[in-house]
């Protein structure tokens, strides 16, 4: 990685890919199965075996369904780090990098969740790879576009307030997910 991002596309690559190599990736580390599906509280939403969601309906494709409803119960519900994993590989990396760079098509219904946390790493890794390579495509004036109709509400930000979007997503949950393996850590079980 270049240690002095000159363009627009380096310093916000070099903003993600830094908390990605630095920080995220190697916190997730030696994720085992019973912290992935490990629920911090009742009736926290999760990825869990099909038929057995803790909502009306799971959403997913596979053999296992994410929890969701729309509109999102008030307070909302406490997520597990599968329910986060499966929120950035889809809702925010995957669903980009198929409106924006080709990729295959990706939504909360039609993915096929991962059944262990090897699998969901494999998916979270294809999906920051595929989404990194797509943008480093975006020079400053591809950056300064508009978002376009992939991005529904973010439609006329530029590429650029979009990117940073998207960092701030990895960002936030990936903390939010390594705050659940520091509690997993020392639950009193």
């Amino acid at each position: 990685m270049n240690e002095n991002p000159r363009s627009l596309t380096e310093q916000v690559i070099f903003q993600i890919d830094w908390h990605w190599s630095g920080q995220l990736r190697p916190r997730l580390t030696g994720l085992t199965d019973d912290e992935y599906f490990w629920e911090p509280s009742p009736g926290a939403w999760n990825v869990h075996p099909r038929g057995r969601s803790n909502t009306s309906t799971g959403h997913g494709a596979g053999k296992y369904t994410i929890d969701w409803e729309y509109p999102e119960p008030k307070p909302a519900p406490m997520t597990t780090i599968a329910w986060r994993m499966g929120h950035i590989i889809v809702g925010i990396l995957g669903a980009r990098v198929a409106g924006h760079f080709g990729g295959p098509p990706i939504d909360y219904e039609s993915f096929q969740y991962a059944g262990s946390a090897d699998e969901a790493l494999r998916q979270l890794d294809q999906q920051y790879a595929a989404w990194l390579a797509g943008v480093r495509t975006w020079d400053e004036a591809a950056l300064a576009e508009p978002s376009g109709p992939a991005e529904g509400p973010w439609h006329e930000y530029s590429r650029a307030v979009l990117t940073l979007h998207i960092n701030r997503e990895l960002i936030h949950h990936g903390a939010e997910i390594a705050l659940l393996r520091d509690l997993y850590a020392h639950r009193d079980d």
